[in-house]
């Protein structure tokens, strides 16, 4: 029986493998590349670094982030724990201290005596046991192994990176605290709302479309094009606010912008539209500006960002970016057990198996953990129920159209319907969530997946 198993890739779902594997007795050795080689997007070398958001989505469970968060605590998720330990205040939401949260997954990696953390770029897929985990930057090298390997190409689309700015440099004259539909108005709310009128509005977005924004390569020839929105093969659920706009003016008022829920605190007035700030750090010096994905220049993002009313003077301690998000075609390529098709041994896990969201790339590296470390004791991969949030995602990987396939992240579309009909979303999410971790217990006593942590 072989017991050691290659993880490359130290982002969210390959920590969380790495952890898995070696918590059942498999030796693990785990390659990430930075700190010697960092990529567009990263700034440091620690493990699980968050770089598109410091929100792992919402924690109620009638919502698909929730429900997918509530049973990767009953499977006992080392990287939720880690979040858990390091969260932030966000209402509804789970956001962590982004330097504490990667701070805490890599000290506790390094304690675990049979797992090893290799600082050194793997460039081919490896002929022993693996988990390829390395996310939406994976190396040219490695990519174009795994093309090669696996014969059907990879897929190429733009992900993007929204700004910081600092807590000291917000004009809170204009802005002001606020959550949706915070019933409680004697409470701080958690966010920090920028209030437009309409004129405002209509004018920061026709400085938005005339923006300079940055020539983005030509990876994919297959790409769609937009000549006047930029280049590239974009990401629908994560799209730049300036493409969002250019391809409708009022588009950004019902989605990153959207006033819904909120009243400015100043004068009980309700906004046109509102830029929503989310705290950064536990020090509450830093803000994230939320929903703002940006390929604008950084001389342009200093502009007209600044014409965000309260942002005026605003420092900004991180600007936007946009970078290469590398996945594979994983119908083509892929089993609901995250095991490649040609061979049994080969795992992928988190974006480039086509699963986007924090949560979900922490669900594949689990499952993907699990299952490695199953085959490798001659035991058979699991294949997680349907009806969980878990299970449908994956099922989506392994069963999507191969020719129209794009990444995909936790949704209750996902999820086989319920037997009765139930009109009311909050009531049907409710109603998925009972069903999903029901069979999800039923699941992890019959496999004996149920176990406590333990020091390995």
């Amino acid at each position: 029986m072989m017991t050691d198993l290659i993880v490359i890739g130290g982002g969210l779902s390959g920590c969380e493998a790495a952890w898995q594997a070696a918590n059942r007795g498999i030796h693990v050795r785990l390659y990430e590349m930075r700190p010697a080689r960092l990529t567009p997007a990263h700034k440091s070398g620690e493990l699980a670094e968050l770089v598109c958001s410091n929100s792992l989505g919402s924690d109620l469970r009638n919502k698909p982030a929730g429900l997918i968060k509530a049973e990767l605590r009953r499977l006992n998720s080392f990287v939720v724990k880690c979040a858990d330990e390091t969260a932030l205040p966000a209402g509804g939401a789970l956001a962590v201290d982004r330097d504490r949260f990667s701070r805490t997954v890599t000290e506790k990696l390094e304690k675990i005596q049979n797992l090893e953390i290799i600082r050194l770029e793997v460039t081919e897929i490896p002929r022993s046991p693996v988990i390829i985990a390395t996310g939406p930057l994976t190396s040219d090298r490695l990519a174009e192994d795994i093309s090669a390997y696996l014969g059907s190409g990879l897929l190429y689309f733009y992900d993007a990176i929204a700004p910081i700015v600092s807590r000291e440099s917000l004009d809170m004259s204009i802005a002001f605290h606020a959550s949706r539909y915070n019933a409680d108005q004697e409470t701080e709310g958690d966010y920090i709302n920028c209030p437009f009128t309409q004129e405002d509005y209509l004018a920061f977005v026709d400085a938005l479309v005339h923006a300079k924004r940055v020539e983005l390569p030509e990876f994919d020839h297959r790409a769609d094009r937009e000549s006047s929105a930029g280049s590239g093969k974009y990401f629908e659920a994560c799209l730049p606010i300036e493409v969002l706009a250019y391809r409708n003016p009022i588009a950004l008022s019902y989605g990153p912008m959207r006033p819904v829920g909120i009243r400015n605190s100043h004068d009980g007035s309700r906004p046109f539209a509102i830029v929503q700030l989310r705290q950064e750090n536990l020090a509450k010096t830093l803000y994230n500006m939320v929903g703002f994905q940006t390929n604008l220049t950084y001389e342009e993002q200093r502009r007209v960002f600044r014409m965000i009313p309260g942002l005026q003077d605003a420092e900004f301690v991180q600007l936007g970016q946009m970078h290469r998000n590398t996945y594979i075609n994983a119908p083509a390529a892929l089993l609901a057990t995250t095991q490649s098709r040609q061979r049994a041994d080969l795992f992928f896990a988190g974006q480039i198996a086509g699963i986007e969201g924090y949560a979900g790339n922490i669900a594949s590296g689990l499952v993907a953990g699990i299952n490695a470390a199953r085959v490798l004791k001659g035991e058979t991969p699991l294949i997680f129920p349907p009806e969980t949030m878990i299970g449908a995602l994956l099922a989506y990987t392994a069963d999507a159209d191969s020719l129209n396939f794009q990444p995909m992240k936790a949704n209750h579309g996902l999820m086989p319907q319920l037997e009765l009909r139930i009109m009311s979303k909050r009531d049907r999410g409710f109603a998925l969530a009972k069903r999903a971790l029901r069979q999800l217990d039923v699941f992890i006593a019959e496999n004996g997946l149920d176990h406590d942590e333990k020091t390995v």
